[in-house]
């Protein structure tokens, strides 16, 4: 199989698009686990595209859940170099209504024990996170978004996404809390895939769905899943059309990424001191750095 150098994380309505062709599931097991569910990868106007339903197709996965090292490292075994995150937030800002898509350059963490990292076990590395973000993939991603003057949605480049852990909903006084760090959205899944995902050498970017208010809008009923579904159809039909402008954009002119060369001087383990079954764990990180000479 060819590599495919894009995928595409959200929910299982984003590949349900007339536009793709030539499809096919592919299950893959990792040296982390099973993913969500298997990879969906099609054809997208001649560009090939690995589509994942980040909580399973049939959303059984709670937040806290999701194998986040079995999802990336799937990503990264079909040679996805380029990835997109669609998700659904709460909006903690008045200009950020709902329906309007924001473009995160910033990430708070407020998740307890989630595994952010594939290193340990006998391997070190720290990888610079200051941008969390590829920045050049979020540019391509927001000229889409402008290009397509979608109705009723307004688009914002760049704010903070605090990443909660869920399953529940807020609290007022915590959305306030969120509010006062000047916070943009909130949402439960965004930073440990990011965080894997420079880890892996993939260019990241999050494509965050505005649902609802959170529940800090006193002008708003507190949010419900009523709510978030309704808002969340919504936006499924306008993330199809921002999908496909993005990899239309991508497959013709696909931006040079600092997150292509993350781990260059990131492993802090000399080479030879590296376990056989860590050097296997991590065969598609390591082999650019570890191929023997």
């Amino acid at each position: 199989m060819s590599q495919v150098k894009i995928g595409i994380l959200g929910g299982s309505g984003l590949y349900k698009m007339e536009a793709l062709k030539d499809i096919e599931e592919i299950q893959i097991e990792t040296p982390f686990g099973s993913p969500s569910d298997a990879l969906i990868v099609g054809t997208l106007e001649g560009t090939r595209v690995a589509f994942l339903a980040r909580h399973g197709r049939n959303h059984h996965l709670l937040p806290s859940e999701l194998p986040f090292r079995a999802n990336i490292y799937a990503m990264k075994s079909l040679g996805v170099e380029y990835l997109i995150s669609a998700s659904a937030v709460g909006s903690l800002q008045a200009e950020m209504k709902p329906l309007d898509m924001v473009i995160p350059d910033q990430f708070i963490d407020r998740t307890f024990g989630r595994m952010g990292t594939f290193f340990g076990d006998g391997i070190v590395a720290h990888v610079a996170f200051g941008d969390p973000v590829c920045l050049q993939l979020a540019k391509v991603l927001g000229d889409a978004v402008e290009s397509l003057q979608l109705e009723g949605v307004t688009l914002h480049r760049g704010g903070t996404y605090v990443c909660m852990e869920g399953p529940a909903f807020s609290t007022k006084a915590e959305s306030n809390l969120h509010r006062s760090w000047d916070a943009s959205v909130i949402g439960m899944t965004n930073l440990p895939e990011a965080k894997l995902a420079r880890e892996a050498e993939i260019a990241y970017a999050t494509l965050a769905l505005v649902t609802d208010y959170d529940c800090w809008h006193p002008d708003h009923d507190s949010v419900t899943v009523e709510m978030v579904i309704g808002n969340l159809q919504r936006n499924a039909v306008n993330a199809q059309k921002v999908i496909l402008e993005t990899v239309r954009r991508l497959s013709k002119n696909p931006p040079v990424s600092d997150a292509h060369s993350a781990l260059k001087y990131a492993i802090l383990t000399p080479k030879d001191q590296v376990s056989a079954a860590a050097k296997t764990r991590l065969e598609f990180l390591l082999q650019k750095y570890f191929t023997e000479e």
